[in-house]
C-alpha cells in the first residue's frame, strides 16, 4: 500500500515511515526537502498519484498565533483538495489532547481549525490526538524561563515518547478510517512542574522550576485535566525513567 507521510522527515514522520515500510508498505516520506511544500501546493499532486493513505504529521515552523493559523490554514486546505484530487482513501492527521479546551492558545486554536477542515471534508479520516513528547519537555521549560526560574502550574501531565506515538499514528494508518479523534498518552501521570524539574535536574541544569498556576502553556492558563486524555486513550509503553535513561545513555 503506498502511503505519504506528509512532515516524513521530523521526529514524528520519519519514525512513521521506519514502521510502514518494516511492515512492507511502500511510504513515501513528503517534505520542503523532498519537493513537497503544503503552503505553496508544490509537489503535492505528484506525490499523492496512487496514494491509498495520506498521514500529516506537519508542524508549523513559527508559533505566533497569525502565522500558526495561517499555516495550518493553507497546508490543510492544500492537502485536502489534492487528496480530494487523487482519490485518497485515507486522512491522517496527528494532532494534540486537550486542543479543543484550549481556545486562548493560539496554537491550538489552529490545531483545532485544522481539525474541523479534515472533518468536513468528504474525506474519510482519522484524527491521532497525543499529550506532549518527552523530547519536547526541556524546550516547554524553555519557553517558561524568566532569568533562572521556570514557572509552571502543577496540573496533571502524562507526557508520551515521541516512538509511541509514531507507532500509534502507524497503527492508525494502517487501519480503516474512523471518522472520529483516537488518544494516545503516555503509561504515568506527574505534575507539570514535577517532570519538568526532573528532566533539568538529570541533564545538571540549575534553574529552579516554582509552581505558578497562573503560568500561561502556548500563551493559556490551564485547569487540573487539560493536557490529559479521556480514560478510553492508548496508552504507550514506554515509561519517562526509561526513556531518560535511554537519552542520557546516546549523548553521554
Amino acid at each position: 500500500m503506498k502511503i505519504i507521510v506528509i512532515g516524513g522527515t521530523g521526529l514524528i514522520g520519519s519514525n512513521v515511515v521506519l514502521n510502514l515500510r518494516r511492515d512492507g508498505h511502500e511510504a513515501v516520506a513528503a517534505s520542503p526537502d523532498t519537493g513537497v511544500n503544503t503552503l505553496t501546493g508544490d509537489g503535492l499532486a505528484e506525490v499523492l498519484e496512487g496514494a491509498a493513505v495520506v498521514v500529516d504529521v506537519t508542524n508549523s515552523p513559527s508559533f505566533e498565533d497569525g502565522a500558526v493559523m495561517e499555516f495550518f490554514e493553507t497546508s490543510t486546505r492544500n492537502i485536502l483538495a489534492a487528496a480530494a484530487s487523487a482519490e485518497v482513501g485515507h486522512v491522517v492527521a496527528l494532532s494534540v489532547v486537550g486542543c479543543d479546551r484550549l481556545p486562548d492558545s493560539g496554537y491550538l486554536r489552529a490545531k483545532t481549525m485544522q481539525e474541523k477542515l479534515i472533518s468536513s471534508s468528504a474525506l474519510p479520516y482519522s484524527i491521532v490526538h497525543a499529550t506532549q513528547f518527552f523530547e519536547f519537555i526541556t524546550r516547554i521549560a524553555d519557553d517558561a524561563t524568566e532569568g533562572s526560574t521556570v514557572r509552571l502550574p502543577s496540573v496533571l501531565f502524562q507526557p508520551i515518547a515521541a516512538t509511541d506515538v509514531a507507532a500509534a499514528v502507524s497503527r492508525v494508518a494502517l487501519g480503516s478510517p474512523v471518522n472520529g479523534i483516537t488518544e494516545v498518552a503516555g503509561p504515568e501521570l506527574f505534575r507539570f512542574d514535577e517532570i519538568v524539574r526532573r528532566a533539568l535536574s538529570a541533564l545538571g541544569d540549575p534553574r529552579v522550576v516554582v509552581n505558578d498556576p497562573h503560568a500561561r502553556y502556548y500563551g493559556t492558563e490551564l485547569t487540573e485535566r487539560s493536557l490529559t486524555p479521556s480514560d478510553g486513550a492508548i496508552l504507550g509503553t514506554i515509561h519517562y525513567e526509561d526513556w531518560l535513561a535511554h537519552s542520557k545513555a546516546k549523548t553521554g
